[in-house]
């Protein structure tokens, strides 16, 4: 077994969890889905999380996912691979907090995929970012056909996948992939400002945000208009969140959380 490949440190509410591979590109394995696992089960019940934030160490977020271990898999091997992932990914996806990828270097393969994963991405200026797997005969197994569709429109999808082209960050910053793109030496930072930015926000609030963007994504306008509805009118009432903050906005005060 090898050592652990999740690196974890939590400060003043954010969790920042390292994918410590550099030797395989942060590539990513059997071994990684089971420590992600165990991270997100960790978080669903701490509030002392309250914004998690992934990256890679050395020069890759996540290369792709491990050609050596899945070379010489079945079909049947192959599909239970592509669900593990799938899985994992949908659990990071459904956790309540925020998760923000914060993409050091080669996104490629399975490390797009799990920058898809998060809410949104921060990038560094010498981020790469590619679904090159149509290069080795495969496509993506990790839910990327579903959710670069998503974020950046069918033709622009279609058009990367089947290409296998790797773009840069300032691309990817134009076509909506990332949301904010840093020089790589102050990528860490500028992110941790962010994710703490957040963290000084009503986190119920936060939390109701997440749901319902993303739930809304598989809703009617009108279904999702109706969960938005819920949710805004369940911030208020004398011991709400809601109740807090626009009273302190009127006393002109800092919101107790």
């Amino acid at each position: 077994m090898e050592n652990e490949i999740l690196k974890k440190h939590l400060s003043e509410g954010v969790l920042l969890v390292t994918i410590s591979r550099p030797k395989a590109m942060n590539a990513l394995n059997t071994q990684f889905f089971k420590e992600m696992d165990a991270v997100i089960a960790g978080i669903q019940d701490d509030p002392a999380v309250k914004v998690m934030v992934i990256t890679g160490e050395g020069k890759a977020f996540v290369a792709g996912a491990d050609i050596a271990e899945m070379v010489h898999k079945s079909p049947e091997e192959g599909e239970a691979f592509s669900r593990l992932g799938q899985n994992t990914f949908r659990s990071l996806e459904k956790l309540d907090i925020p998760v923000i990828a914060a993409v050091n270097g080669f996104a490629l393969g399975g490390g797009m995929e799990l920058t898809m994963a998060c809410d949104f991405r921060i990038a560094s200026e010498k981020a790469k970012f590619g679904q090159p797997e149509v290069n080795l005969g495969l496509i993506p197994g990790y839910a990327g056909t579903q959710r670069l569709s998503r974020l950046v429109g069918q033709g622009t999808a279609l058009y990367l996948l089947m290409t296998a082209e790797m773009i840069n960050a300032a691309e990817a910053l134009r076509i909506g992939l990332v949301q904010k793109v840093f020089p790589p030496e102050s990528l860490l930072d500028e992110t941790l400002k962010i994710a703490h930015l957040i963290t000084s926000k009503g986190p119920t609030a936060v939390k109701k945000l997440k749901h319902v963007v993303r739930q809304g994504l598989e809703l009617t306008l009108d279904e999702g208009s109706d969960l938005e509805a819920k949710a805004f009118g369940s911030l208020f009432g004398d011991d709400s969140e809601g109740k807090e903050g626009m009273t302190a906005f009127l006393e002109k005060r800092t919101p107790q959380w």
